[in-house]
């Protein structure tokens, strides 16, 4: 069992815990399972809808997976209290390639223009239209820690992790070992919620492209998507893109391959 040490990150800053911003921040993002005495620190874009929707059928809030639709008004309903927090008997998060991570949210957000693109197109200030924000354009704004701290969907994932340690760590990558552990640690019965939120690329043919897609409008992934097309992550990338993840994303990289090795990494 791992230590119920709070994130030193918290504990340094010298603030008042109950109402620092990051701490928050992180505790409203791990949530309880009530059997048994279990904390799951959800990180978006890492397979947090099937988890999510896998908690509340647990906690029993709700009866079936048709009622998917009810987690994503209630992220913060199963949120922990500090309390929660020290005694649970179980911990663990999912963790992902960084790449993978931030290509997925490009994809997801920001090519099917959700409500998170519109917020990045204004904290820009309306500098760049969303139908131009092409991957390299986005991966650009992620400079800026304030745009990277905006939304929980490219935020770090090291700034979703409330302990200094968890039980388990799994990685998306290799998520059938996760659902083996989590059965037999948590009592947690794995629902694939892909279908029902219509979210991943696992419905679609994966393509592989000649030349880098970096420098590509929306319209383009919006096109193939339409076609029943997804694009290779590693192809989305080029050199600028890369060395922008390995500085902004340096410690989720160093966390990754602290657990995993970097063979499940896209660029070593």
């Amino acid at each position: 069992m791992a230590s119920r040490r709070l994130n030193q990150f918290f504990i340094k800053k010298q603030s008042h815990i109950p109402s620092d911003p990051d701490f928050q921040m992180a505790r409203a993002h791990a949530l309880k399972l009530f059997h048994p005495n279990a904390i799951y620190s959800f990180i978006p874009k890492n397979a947090c809808s099937t988890l999510r929707l896998s908690v509340a059928l647990q906690n029993e809030v709700i009866a079936s997976p048709e009622d998917f639709n009810w987690i994503h008004s209630n992220n913060n309903t199963f949120s922990a209290s500090l309390n929660d927090l020290i005694v649970a008997d179980y911990t663990f998060v999912v963790l992902r390639c960084p790449y993978r991570r931030l290509a997925s949210a490009y994809l997801d957000k920001i090519v099917e223009r959700e409500l998170d693109a519109w917020d990045l197109y204004n904290t820009l200030n309306r500098a760049l239209d969303v139908k131009d924000m092409t991957f390299l354009a986005f991966a650009r704004s992620l400079k800026s820690e304030k745009v990277r701290k905006r939304n929980i969907h490219w935020r770090n994932q090291c700034d979703f992790l409330v302990y200094e340690s968890y039980d388990n760590y799994f990685a998306l990558e290799e998520f059938k070992e996760a659902i083996k552990e989590l059965k037999k640690n948590a009592k947690l019965k794995v629902t694939d919620a892909r279908e029902l939120t219509q979210h991943g690329s696992d419905s679609y043919t994966l393509l592989n492209s000649k030349n880098s897609l970096a420098k590509k409008k929306p319209l383009k992934f919006l096109n193939l998507k339409s076609k029943g097309y997804y694009p290779n992550y590693k192809d989305m990338f080029n050199a600028e893109i890369i060395d922008i993840v390995k500085k902004e994303y340096s410690d989720d990289i160093k966390l990754y391959k602290s657990k995993f090795s970097s063979k499940n990494l896209l660029f070593q």
